[in-house]
């Protein structure tokens, strides 16, 4: 397989990184404290288990009282911001993810034919999900003509700093991306931190240099290569929809989401505290 020199450029860069410390993925000690949507309630969380492996989970707490970070922490902000859980530090390799299946949904490593489930290279932008969504895998896309993966949203965080895995930010979106994968729909919201210097420069998605944009979609589109899996297609000509369009995308994926929280659709294995 040949790949274009932008994707050379990703892969070697890639070559170059270490398995990571545990300072960048993990909290600097075993209980963060972070602020939780808009109450004053903190929010902290909890690890157990051993790094690396299949028993680590990082449990979210409020008043010493186990909470969900998908069904118990609000999606929006009084400000209008949103709040992203942040699965997966920029420059890490690990695939962590909201277990969706698990009591209290815990963050832990994805598991795949029985390993332990990492990237090929770094991740270079910050990675998680939007609470309170669900691309619901009974709806098929008007226009895609696909159905969604069954997960929360994703948001790809593109601002400056790094963000430590299992805290809750407050992002502004800016655009979204409309990856298929394996047949599945599965939109990447782009946002940054509203605390990010970058925040004043960038309120809609051509307001972000070409360059990240690119770099985006081209990480996602290749990374499954290396175990032979074939590249993910985009909708929409591959082109970022704008802010107006993925705030409709997180509406969409909130009702579904509110729909499966009642009851009105089937969870099937999903955990959602009903």
């Amino acid at each position: 397989m040949k790949f274009p020199s932008a994707t050379l450029a990703f892969f070697l860069l890639s070559a170059r990184a270490s398995a990571f410390s545990s300072a960048a993925r993990f909290p600097p000690s075993r209980i963060l404290a972070a602020q939780l949507h808009s109450t004053a309630a903190a929010l902290a969380t909890e690890v157990e288990g051993e790094e690396a492996t299949e028993s680590f989970r990082l449990k979210f707490l409020e008043d010493a009282k186990p909470i969900s970070p998908w069904h118990d922490i609000a999606l929006k902000n009084d400000d209008g911001s949103y709040n992203m859980v942040v699965e997966i530090p920029k420059m890490t390799k690990a695939k962590m993810e909201v277990a969706t299946k698990e009591e209290n949904n815990p963050i832990a490593q994805d598991v795949k034919k029985g390993k332990l489930r990492d990237y090929h290279g770094p991740i270079f932008w910050n990675y998680g999900c939007l609470p309170q969504t669900w691309e619901d895998p009974n709806v098929k896309h008007p226009e895609l003509g696909c159905f969604g993966d069954d997960d929360p949203i994703d948001v790809v965080e593109i601002g400056s700093a790094s963000l430590a895995m299992g805290s809750v930010k407050a992002v502004k979106p800016l655009g979204v991306l409309a990856m298929i994968d394996d047949g599945e729909l599965d939109w990447k919201v782009l946002a940054v931190a509203t605390d990010d210097p970058l925040a004043s420069e960038w309120n809609d998605i051509d307001d972000v240099p070409n360059s990240i944009k690119d770099g985006v979609r081209e990480w996602f589109r290749w990374y499954k290569t290396p175990d032979d899996k074939p590249i993910n297609e985009f909708g929409f000509d591959e082109a970022y929809l704008n802010k107006e369009e993925a705030i409709k995308v997180i509406d969409e994926t909130n009702e579904a989401w509110a729909k499966l929280r009642s009851g009105d659709t089937d969870a099937g294995k999903l955990w959602t505290g009903n």
